[in-house]
């Protein structure tokens, strides 16, 4: 089936192109997003008619996205999830998720145009794609974690995991400095039992 593009779609065309593609990729996306038209000659002519206008407005919308993509690209957002002590999430975080997310820090996204690549099922820190305009995308982090305190830890580069090995470790350490203690006080009361028996006469029993 031919197409008409409105806009430029990664990997089909630039804006104008007529490619050929799946009858039921054309329906299902290209012509119910308004991304293209069928190649019918009164569309050609009509887009050659609008064609000017459409350029012009294609930048106006690009030079914005770009304006936001300067200072989204790189941000990194904080989701809060419950999740197991292995860190796997009860459920997953979704394109949904992350567009409140950002929108919730005042910048103004749709989950359509997040896109997450593999599925977010685990706490830690997760990039996704934001595609802000057909010709600009930018990449924005997920630090997904239980509290805002355990995500200042994946901010600082540790994972739980981290975090818990060497929770772990204090606690071995604290152990054994109790065992020490315990084994310094022992040979200190052997040490006076022997200074006793040493000042005592021998057969003389302590009060």
């Amino acid at each position: 089936m031919q197409v008409i593009l409105l806009e430029r779609v990664a990997k089909l065309g630039q804006m104008g192109d007529v490619v050929d593609v799946k009858p039921g990729f054309a329906r299902n996306y290209l012509l119910l997003q308004g991304k293209a038209l069928t190649a019918s000659k009164e569309n050609i002519a009509s887009f050659e008619a609008q064609k000017a206008q459409l350029e012009a407005r294609n930048l106006e919308t690009k030079k914005e996205a770009e304006d936001l993509a300067g200072r989204l690209d790189g941000q990194q957002f904080i989701v809060i999830r419950s999740a197991s002590d292995g860190g796997n999430l009860y459920g997953s975080v979704t394109t949904r998720d992350a567009a409140d997310v950002a929108t919730e820090e005042g910048f103004s996204l749709d989950r359509k145009q997040v896109i997450i690549r593999s599925p977010i099922k685990t706490l830690g820190l997760h990039d996704v794609e934001v595609h802000l305009h057909p010709e600009v995308m930018v990449t924005m982090t997920l630090n997904v974690a239980r509290s805002p305190e355990e995500a200042e830890l994946q901010a600082s580069g540790k994972t739980i995991q981290d975090a818990a090995a060497e929770e772990e470790a204090a606690a071995d350490y604290e152990i054994a400095e109790l065992f020490e203690d315990i084994g310094s006080a022992a040979s200190e009361d052997e040490d006076l039992a022997e200074v006793v028996e040493d000042v005592l006469p021998e057969g003389d029993d302590e009060d």
